[in-house]
């Protein structure tokens, strides 16, 4: 008698496959979300060392879907709209999201500068929610914007949530320098740490953005904190004094922020 197929191995061999292919299209997304120009084959297949076989048919899926559109030529891509519409859908469904917002609003009327809720996740820091203030001429972080934690006053914040052990397994090796203040050791880092540690907030000097200076503290509703708040203010309009009054004002700012989300319970 024939032996029946053996089902779990090619089940198997087509879930790998699956497996594969899906993690390929979410790695082809997330270089196009890197970068701002579009993108060719060619490009594609440097930057990711896919097949170029592979390529065709996952840009193809992705431009059907709509995550992708191409240019006139159809020889070049970009993210599409459906990247927005998953993007939104995101911040729409996070419960914390509505009270940060009126936090940075309230924040930004008694500072007058830019604002910003942001999320540790890995070793990057994303920007959830921002409120520019009125004359900011200074490139300004847009929502889902990512920046390296150690480079910013947000990241050292929620890094200083951390232990020593936990930061250095986290961060890479070596640290990427942003602008020539970036901190690139990893003993420099920590340091700056304990400092947030023991004054409640995290500072930072043009180490993140040329002629911008940050301060930034932890909305404590979890533990370890994973969000946090920054007033970003240009180096001709702050003092070491002003700075030092945002900061203070940061920490009272965020712990009635926390206060009020487990009020309501989000956690």
């Amino acid at each position: 008698m024939p032996q029946p197929a053996d089902v779990s191995s090619t089940a198997g061999g087509t879930d790998a496959a699956g497996v594969k292919s899906a993690r390929r299209a979410i790695d082809l997304v997330e270089t196009f979300a890197a970068q701002p120009s579009w993108l060719s084959l060619s490009d594609l297949h440097v930057q990711t060392g896919f097949p170029r076989s592979s390529l065709h048919g996952l840009l193809r899926t992705l431009l059907d879907a709509g995550w992708l559109e191409a240019d006139s030529s159809n020889t070049r891509y970009r993210l599409g709209v459906r990247a927005l519409i998953c993007g939104t859908a995101y911040l729409d469904r996070d419960p914390a999201i509505r009270y940060a917002t009126e936090a940075l609003e309230e924040l930004r009327e008694q500072t007058g500068f830019t604002t910003h809720y942001a999320r540790l996740i890995g070793n990057q820091v994303i920007y959830l929610e921002t409120r520019e203030s009125a004359n900011s001429t200074y490139l300004t972080s847009k929502i889902g914007r990512t920046l390296p934690a150690h480079a910013t006053a947000l990241g050292k914040a929620l890094l200083a949530e951390l232990t020593h052990e936990e930061v250095a397994e986290l961060l890479p090796d070596p640290l990427p320098a942003l602008t020539p203040n970036t901190l690139v050791s990893l003993d420099d880092v920590l340091d700056a740490c304990a400092t947030a540690q023991e004054r409640g907030y995290a500072a930072e000097i043009e180490e993140g953005t040329p002629g911008i200076r940050c301060v930034a503290a932890v909305v404590p509703y979890r533990i370890p904190g994973t969000d946090a708040i920054s007033c970003s203010m240009p180096i001709e309009q702050t003092t070491d004094a002003k700075a030092r009054k945002v900061g203070e004002l940061l920490v009272k700012v965020t712990a009635q922020l926390a206060q009020r989300l487990r009020r309501e319970g989000i956690r």
